[in-house]
């Protein structure tokens, strides 16, 4: 029996350098030591290996630097490790970049994807792929209406197309080739180790400095928010307990808009640290194409058939992400410099 074998599930979790990925790696590495765990990320901007130092000498944990759309790449990992579970996190994620350069979204969210399924359609005992994705793909929704699992898709945005495309292609893999699939989609994340550019890392982080605090238009765009930790909780269940062929969405019932949500960070900043109000930062600027006005989902499935509901409410999620990043200024200020690179090449430039 080789190394991989001796573990009862070898999943590959992609995009695991990122946001999210970090954060469910932390997670279920220690929680699953009969699992081995391999994080595929290709390490863009956004990518950052030194979050997941706590983790890095576990025996059940690998790391390889693969870009999805490196088919042969990808195949040679399935192989070294005897692949028979994905999850599936990587994707470029940030809208704003999606309208400047759709370019890179089409080919990794869409193309990427595609690239997985082959691998796993070829691969005997392939046990669970699972697909995690956005609510943008639902697209902007009237007041009071939340979108279900069967909700029609109406994407606004090159990120949310690519998304949704690569939501069709599972569920066709799914129905044309018979390997179990499930896919989740999930309302915006926010907690430890998100990039700086999106809108509460770079509300703090903005606040922190004495910079101005953009916000697009008219600042009254709604969101649910969903502490990242919940998240994790959330894809470990359906992983685990997800029916075949089914999709689950994710969110904690945390609508808010978006000047409420950055004055609320704000707020929490002046008590933390005193000073001018810095509400005062904010600054509307020009809306950006496409914007949705708001999303919503339904996430009673996942309540009602896996028994999952948030721990973490939005305001303690919001005193534990700013907590969090004025206490890893240097973190934030290797992301903004690209330092966080040179980790990198320390650590496995020899393995």
């Amino acid at each position: 029996m080789g190394f991989a074998e001796q573990f009862e599930k070898r999943i590959m979790v992609t995009g695991g350098a990122g946001f999210i990925g970090s954060n469910l790696l932390l997670y279920l590495v220690p929680k699953y030591p009969g699992y081995l765990f391999i994080s595929l990320d290709c390490l863009t901007y956004a990518g950052n290996l030194s979050n997941l130092k706590p983790i890095e000498n576990s025996s059940n944990y690998r790391f390889e630097k693969i870009d999805l759309r490196d088919f042969d790449g990808l195949q040679r990992s399935f192989n070294r490790y005897s692949v028979n579970s994905v999850i599936h996190l990587a994707a470029e994620s940030h809208v704003d970049r999606s309208i400047m350069g759709p370019s890179d979204f089409i080919s990794t969210n869409i193309l990427g994807t595609f690239n997985l399924l082959e691998a796993v359609r070829k691969r005997a005992g392939f046990q669970r792929f699972h697909h995690v994705s956005t609510d943008e793909v639902y697209g902007s929704l009237e007041e009071s209406r939340q979108a279900t699992e069967t909700a029609p898709y109406n994407p606004s945005s090159p990120y949310a197309a690519s998304k949704a495309s690569a939501d069709h292609l599972v569920r066709a893999y799914y129905k044309t080739y018979g390997f179990d699939a499930v896919i989740t989609n999930c309302s915006n994340n926010y907690g430890p180790f998100q990039f700086p550019e999106k809108l509460i890392p770079l509300t703090i982080k903005n606040a922190k400095d004495g910079l101005p605090i953009p916000v697009y238009g008219d600042g009254r765009q709604i969101r649910d928010w969903l502490y990242v930790e919940d998240h994790c909780r959330a894809i470990d269940l359906v992983f685990h307990g997800g029916k075949p062929g089914e999709t689950y969405n994710i969110s904690a019932g945390n609508e808010r808009i978006n000047l409420e949500v950055i004055g609320s960070v704000c707020g929490i900043m002046d008590e933390i640290l005193g000073g001018d109000p810095r509400e005062g930062l904010i600054t509307m600027v020009k809306d950006r194409p496409g914007h949705d006005r708001r999303y919503a989902l339904d996430s009673s499935r996942i309540r009602s058939e896996l028994g999952w509901s948030p721990a973490v409410s939005l305001e303690e999620g919001l005193r534990k992400t700013v907590k969090w990043y004025l206490e890893n200024s240097s973190w934030v200020e290797e992301c903004t410099t690209g330092d966080y690179r040179k980790y990198y090449e320390k650590m496995y430039r020899d393995r």
